[in-house]
């Protein structure tokens, strides 16, 4: 028996041809600008979320799961966002490098990420250069890279890699600082629902790619 989840929706079957491997974010969802969310996990909240507070703004998550991309994508669809609003199973570390247009999205989001504690599973990290090499080539001058963690030390080493890459800035609520104490987005995913209920600490960070 087939799974249901065996026609996941990919990169690869928007591309114009077979040999084709960039793939312009406007051929898969529409908008008045581009949002990126990595990882948005088995019922894609935050992007169902984020579709209601911005309903002019077109979003694209890649999941690697290909269970929690169709289950996402779909529900998104039964939403009425289906031409905006879309999850595609993905490597983000990969994908990312076939997106295009450069310097054409507005926000990308990572919630809590990088489920792996022990130092064997830190190459799987997602966050790290090849990751931030791409966003600052795809983000808009302006555009904003938004972070949170419930984990201090993943919070620390986030801040470490972004501040160390040269092509964002910290955007939080103190200069020189990516902390923010609130999520500004009017949209919050499952784990950070989760987390609010339970009543652990948030660790939220933005930047901005440098104008």
């Amino acid at each position: 028996m087939r799974s249901p989840y065996e026609h996941a929706p990919r990169l690869a079957s928007l591309a114009q041809t077979e040999t084709e491997t960039r793939v312009e974010i406007a051929s898969v969802v529409r908008g008045a600008w581009f949002e990126i969310e990595i990882g948005p996990g088995p019922k894609s909240g935050f992007l169902v979320e984020r579709a209601l507070a911005e309903p002019e703004a077109a979003l694209l998550g890649l999941e690697i799961r290909k269970k929690w991309a169709v289950v996402g994508d779909a529900r998104l669809a039964k939403a009425g966002h289906a031409a905006r609003a879309r999850v595609l199973c993905e490597d983000a570390r990969i994908a990312l490098a076939r997106l295009g247009p450069d310097h054409g999205v507005r926000r990308a989001f990572l919630h809590f990420p990088d489920p792996w504690w022990k130092k064997r599973h830190e190459k799987r990290l997602v966050m790290g250069d090849v990751f931030l090499n791409e966003m600052a080539r795809l983000l808009e001058r302006g555009g904003e890279l938004f972070v949170q963690t419930d984990v201090l030390e993943r919070a620390e080493l986030y801040a470490k890699v972004v501040s160390s890459h040269g092509a964002f800035v910290p955007a939080g609520d103190e200069p020189g600082s990516p902390a923010l104490r609130d999520n500004p987005y009017r949209a919050r995913s499952p784990r950070e629902h989760r987390a609010i209920a339970d009543g652990l600490p948030i660790y939220r960070m933005r930047w901005i790619r440098i104008p």
